[in-house]
């Protein structure tokens, strides 16, 4: 309880502090000398833009595979089709914490990887053969989730599986599902080519509307909520008084992926950490080197070697856990929770202690609902 009431504390001393601010042409909270144009312009060059294109390119992939699918529904095709999708979502897991620009105004994410999927919803749009799926109500129904369930769940087996898309409003349904999430990444994608990487690299100030504010926040939300809670904490029944939902995980119907695209993602977070390069493993200046030139330390250990070793216990903690979530949930739910444990100890080096050395606030996007 103390350490909860510090954390808030420490956390509404920043948004006060960074809420005088409220725009880029104010002037920076604590100015320092460190190159933050040069640090963007490592993110955007190097990590957000591939990253971006390489989802772009496995998303034709998966375009390709579902076409043949669709012209053909066999068992050859449908083994195709799970592994572009699995290609695909995994570099998901390298732009899901991106949530800037062109991908913010699309609420992107949350047409590409809201889980559980509502299979209600899905059944109800496939009978209707007409439905929205740009609209709020279908985010449940659309995305990575929502093809996980087109391919593995709709039947129990594979051969049930290939009679269902006999039906031309299952093979419809599948259709539009990959070609809106290609869709959505090509426009995100070309916002960042043609117009808002030149935004992003040149707003470096401090405050609450500049560049890397506004990243660390979504940076470290995405690491909080979207990693640590919803691949682990929430199915793991953390939030819930330990009442378990093998049903909430990641790739679901599947029943294989969850470890590797939990690994996935914390690879994303600790390479973009790094500044390294996402094809590459050269490393350039980044928020490890940002709190290395701030010289900080935390009870005498420098910060960013805190982060990364914490993070790579957690890397550990996941690697000893079942490829299925659920199946682990099921089995042995402490190793969950022990995972959990070590995901959450990075919270407090990157929520109070590196925001709070780099000066950046809380802005009023954060979500953080978990009770923690």
């Amino acid at each position: 309880m103390i350490k909860n009431i510090f954390l808030a504390v420490i956390a509404l001393t920043f948004i006060v502090a960074c809420s005088s601010s409220s725009s880029d042409d104010s002037p920076s909270v604590s100015p320092d000398n460190f190159d933050r144009g040069a640090l963007l312009t490592n993110l955007a060059d190097n990590i957000i833009i591939p990253a971006y294109q390489d989802l772009s390119t496995k998303l034709e992939t998966l375009t390709a595979d579902k076409d043949a699918f669709i012209a053909d529904a066999n068992q050859t095709n449908l083994d195709n089709l799970r592994a572009s999708w699995l290609e695909a979502y995994k570099v998901w897991q390298h732009v899901e914490m991106f949530n800037i620009g062109k991908a913010e105004e699309l609420t992107y994410s949350f047409q590409m990887n809201i889980y559980p999927v509502s299979t209600t919803d899905v059944e109800a749009n496939i009978s209707a053969g007409n439905a929205d799926l740009t609209h709020v109500n279908n985010n449940d129904a659309v995305g990575f989730p929502a093809v996980d369930y087109m391919l593995y769940g709709v039947a129990d087996s594979d051969a049930a599986i290939l009679t269902k898309y006999e039906d031309d409003k299952y093979k419809a349904y599948l259709s539009d599902l990959v070609n809106q999430m290609e869709s959505l990444t090509e426009t995100v994608l070309t916002d960042w080519t043609s117009s808002y990487r030149a935004t992003f690299v040149s707003s470096t100030s401090n405050t609450v509307t500049s560049s890397l504010n506004k990243f660390v926040n979504d940076y470290v939300n995405y690491y909080e909520s979207g990693l640590r809670s919803r691949k682990i904490g929430i199915p793991a029944g953390i939030f819930s008084g330990g009442n378990l939902f093998p049903d909430k995980v990641e790739g679901y119907y599947s029943q294989e992926f969850s470890m590797v695209l939990a690994l996935e993602a914390l690879k994303a977070v600790q390479d973009t950490f790094n500044g390294t390069g996402y094809n590459n493993s050269t490393s350039d200046n980044s928020l490890k080197s940002y709190l290395d030139y701030l010289n900080v330390d935390e009870d005498g250990d420098d910060l960013a070697s805190l982060i990364n070793s914490q993070l790579d216990l957690s890397r550990s903690k996941i690697k000893v856990l079942d490829d299925s979530f659920s199946d682990q949930i099921e089995t042995d739910n402490t190793k969950m929770t022990l995972a959990y444990d070590d995901l959450q100890r990075a919270v407090v080096l990157f929520k109070v202690d590196m925001m709070g050395a780099l000066q950046i606030g809380l802005d009023a996007g954060y979500i953080d609902n978990d009770g923690d």
